[in-house]
């Protein structure tokens, strides 16, 4: 049976550069096994299977999957998901909508202005938690050829965080030590924590970035999922935003940072975040960014 599908580059306006995502239509009929190993075939960081919505008035039911296993929500899929569906859809150059993730309903829009890439924004299904774990810092610093003295700044401390899937945030003293850095995947699998049974990913960043406007520039190693760098990753700006929450104090109103990841890789990525705080509290994020079809075909299976 045919099975259509797309490829997308996330979080750029730029063919080639930030996170490439397959997204497969139609999706229904397909098992747990075979999505699987779709993916693996794929070999991306994800791949996303579209499925009629379970509840009426929705978008569409998605599943995300990594090489390793499924995920229960992710920043990059829903981005490039969003702009997939208002491709096909065509419905003029604003759409809002809602795709049904395993976290639950989660509700996009999408902005369309003819050019090549368009952006979707969404909306946090979880606000970020802090997450209980032991930290062995000299281990984990040693994991990313970092010395201990080089993690942190200012009131950013290093810490497990999670809207939905879990991140250890090492906030470093600058741009230099995130760039040298040199992951060890088999030495953060001895040092790192499990969180939900898992061994936890690295979320590593520092203030400024290689563009003026960027507010925080950032690396990702998910060697858990199957791949060892991420170039852009919505999931972990989603647990940031505890963390960003938590190290500065923030006046009411919303807040728009602008986070780079991926240059080190290669494949530039621009991931747009906006906090919202009202009386000192923190009430809300979204997080968006451009997607642009690359690749469309059909599986044959």
């Amino acid at each position: 049976m045919p099975y259509p599908y797309a490829i997308y580059d996330v979080f750029t306006q730029t063919p080639l550069a930030g996170n490439p995502l397959a997204v497969v239509f139609d999706a229904q009929g397909l098992s747990d096994e075979v999505m699987q190993a779709i993916t693996c075939e794929f070999n991306l960081s994800e791949t996303v299977f579209v499925l009629p919505p379970e509840k009426a008035g929705n978008s569409a039911r998605i599943r995300i999957f990594t090489p390793a296993h499924e995920l229960p929500f992710a920043g990059h899929p829903t981005v490039g998901t969003a702009v997939a569906l208002a491709e096909r859809m065509q419905p003029g150059p604003n759409l809002a909508m809602v795709l049904e993730e395993n976290i639950g309903p989660v509700s996009c829009n999408v902005q369309a202005n003819g050019q090549a890439a368009a952006f979707a924004r969404f909306e946090l299904p979880r606000l970020a938690e802090s997450v209980p774990a032991p930290l062995n810092v000299q281990g984990l610093a040693g994991a990313l050829g970092l010395v201990p003295a080089q993690v942190g700044f200012d009131d950013h401390q290093i810490g497990v965080w999670s809207a939905g899937v879990p991140f250890l945030m090492v906030p470093v003293n600058s741009m230099n030590a995130v760039n040298q850095l040199q992951f060890d995947a088999k030495a953060w699998m001895q040092a790192a924590p499990l969180v939900e049974g898992r061994t936890v990913s690295a979320y590593v960043y520092c203030r400024g970035g290689v563009s003026a406007q960027a507010h925080f520039h950032a690396r990702a190693f998910v060697p858990g999922m199957g791949l060892n760098e991420d170039p852009a990753t919505g999931s972990a700006v989603a647990a940031m935003t505890g963390a960003l929450y938590a190290a500065q104090a923030w006046t009411d109103g919303t807040h728009a940072l602008l986070i780079e990841q991926g240059f080190a890789m290669g494949r530039p990525s621009q991931i747009h975040l906006d906090i919202t705080v009202a009386q000192r509290v923190l009430k809300s994020a979204s997080i968006g960014g451009f997607a642009v079809r690359i690749a469309d075909g059909t599986l044959a299976l």
